[in-house]
């Protein structure tokens, strides 16, 4: 959060609209630094705050002061000719919170964008897509883990495939665990540990909130094959899962990016012609899991979940059902 404050221009300052003045400027750079822990979700409020005072500009309303619930209504209703829902929902809740913050520090006397409501959307069914247990297994088969190496007497050998082990590694622990892909590539090294004869692995999820659970059998061994060919068991505060430093000559933590990158591989390499994404490991593992009879609160305790009903959403067992059924109209 301390990065933001050396360096307060155009990526943390909103634009003039919500600065008219030093006492305006100084809270509204507080709410964006000091209220929104994740970084995402800043950047999508910074967007939102961004997005209306434009709006407003094209509609000659100057200043903050100015700015009436019916405006805000109609800003929203513009939204919903482009956007979907959901980010529609968004840019009124990061409204709605910003100028409360602006009330509670005197900037404003009212909020108004308390009274505006946003579009109706109800989900029942998550839209991440998901793999079937036999499609997640050829994926994680078609991993090569070992490689061909020449001898100087000119005979071949095998040593580990450090790539192949770490990607192998990667996918295991989204899917034996559930984790999101930030929880996993921001793991270091000792958040893999053993208690009890086993693995346990320490996830550090959205919320600051810690999360332990065993490993599959399987996810240990991928991660014992993975770190002992990596030979970082000795430097516990490092990152787990981090680039090879082939390009730069020096490695750095995976990234978002560089996880989707490599599961994009995989799967063309495995031929799977699902469009898959970081996420769907964890859909992938819950609907699993379910499917041989886990229970909804199990898979909500190991998925980090606050309520059954979002863990409900990555349950895709009636699509199952769906297609078999389908599959009875005989024509």
């Amino acid at each position: 959060m301390t990065e933001l404050l050396p360096s307060p221009a155009a990526p943390v300052f909103p634009v003039a609209l919500f600065t008219p003045t030093p006492k305006a400027a100084k809270r509204a750079l507080e709410f964006f630094t000091t209220q929104i822990e994740n970084d995402n979700t800043r950047k999508a409020y910074m967007n939102a705050a961004r997005r209306f005072a434009a709006w407003c500009n094209r509609h000659q309303i100057g200043r903050l002061v100015d700015v009436q619930p019916f405006h805000v209504a109609a800003f929203i209703k513009d939204l919903q000719n482009t956007l979907k829902p959901p980010t529609v929902k968004q840019h009124l809740a990061a409204l709605r919170m910003l100028f409360d913050w602006l009330v509670t520090g005197h900037v404003l006397d009212v909020n108004p964008a308390h009274a505006v409501r946003g579009p109706k959307y109800v989900v029942k069914k998550g839209k991440t897509p998901v793999l079937t247990a036999d499609e997640a297994r050829l994926l994680l088969d078609c991993i090569k883990v070992v490689r061909k190496i020449e001898k100087d007497d000119g005979t071949e050998d095998e040593e580990p495939n450090l790539i192949g082990l770490r990607d192998r590694a990667l996918i295991g622990t989204m899917v034996y665990t559930f984790a999101r892909i930030n929880a996993v590539i921001s793991m270091k090294v000792g958040d893999y540990f053993v208690q009890g004869r086993s693995g346990w692995v320490r996830l550090h999820e959205k919320g600051g909130s810690e999360h332990e659970l065993p490993c599959h059998h399987n996810l240990e061994q991928y991660l014992d094959e993975y770190i002992a060919a990596a030979r970082i068991a000795d430097d516990p505060d490092g990152p787990l899962f981090r680039t090879t430093g082939r390009k730069t000559g020096k490695w750095h933590p995976m990234w978002q990016q560089d996880a989707y990158r490599m599961i994009q591989r995989r799967a063309h390499a495995a031929r799977i012609e699902t469009k898959i994404c970081n996420h769907t490991f964890r859909a992938t593992g819950i609907t699993t899991y379910l499917k041989n009879a886990g229970k909804l609160e199990h898979a909500q305790a190991m998925a980090n979940h606050s309520s059954p009903r979002t863990t409900k959403l990555y349950d895709r067992r009636e699509e199952e059902v769906s297609l078999d059924e389908v599959e009875r109209i005989a024509i």
